[in-house]
């Protein structure tokens, strides 16, 4: 049975492993005025070794790229913030918030994954189109997804830092000025539904701190005291649902 699902979830996670690579690669063509095809045999483009170069280096990238270019920047930002509301830096380690964060962007990414994974991995491996039309078709559904949770103020001020006309349509925009709008709109969202998760766990912190101020216990620490209520609430609430649904609602549509 083991062996089985274990296999079961390499197939599904290929496609999402190879996507995630070609989302990577739109980043390296925005470096480059040209960047031709790869196909074997043809005359024209970068060597084998250039080739494998690029591959290798992005490869590298790939983590970084993965935080920036995905919501998991908002997700792992929310859920340290509702770890330090509840009072659990030591009862929930860093692992753990990243692993749900992790899953929970390659829950919200799949789409993005798989379309980039049948548009323009596939026929790239399949040596249908070359590396410089691969990295188009994977740029467009990166870029909406993008654009889809960027704010027009956030895109119209990195567009004003690069110095991009200020009439363009935003799908116009050079790719790493969306990207850097992308990650300001990110962190924003992420400190505003933090707030959001920090005011109920923030009010009984202070109910417990008047209540032992009147009681004169003022050498008692209230996140001793505060920690088991704020746990009680968590799990009557059935927190990790409605978080998990919070976070995963804030992806808008594209």
């Amino acid at each position: 049975m083991m062996g089985v699902s274990r296999g079961a979830w390499l197939r599904r996670a290929a496609p999402l492993a190879g996507a995630l690579l070609l989302i990577a690669l739109p980043v390296a063509a925005q470096q480059q005025d040209v960047l031709p095809g790869v196909i074997p045999g043809s005359s024209q483009g970068m060597t084998v070794k250039s080739q494998i170069l690029v591959l290798m280096t992005l490869l590298g990238l790939l983590p970084v790229m993965v935080m920036m270019m995905t919501s998991f920047t908002r997700f792992v930002i929310i859920l340290s913030l509702l770890r330090q509301a509840l009072g659990l830096q030591q009862g929930l380690p860093n692992r753990i918030i990243t692993g749900i964060a992790l899953i929970l962007t390659l829950l919200v990414m799949r789409p993005v994954g798989e379309a980039v994974w049948r548009d323009a991995f596939l026929p790239y491996d399949k040596d249908k189109i070359g590396l410089e039309q691969a990295l188009k078709i994977a740029e467009v559904p990166v870029s909406r997804f993008m654009l889809a949770q960027t704010s027009k103020t956030s895109l119209a001020q990195v567009a004003r830092l690069a110095g991009e006309p200020a009439n363009l349509a935003p799908e116009q925009r050079g790719f790493t000025v969306k990207l850097a709008a992308f990650v300001l709109s990110e962190l924003k969202t992420a400190f505003q539904i933090g707030a959001m998760l920090f005011i109920p766990f923030l009010i009984i912190d202070l109910v417990v701190s008047s209540v032992l101020m009147a009681m004169g216990m003022m050498m008692l620490s209230p996140l001793v005291i505060s920690l088991p209520f704020k746990l009680l609430l968590f799990v009557l609430v059935d927190g990790w649902t409605l978080t998990v649904n919070t976070l995963v609602g804030s992806i808008h549509g594209y």
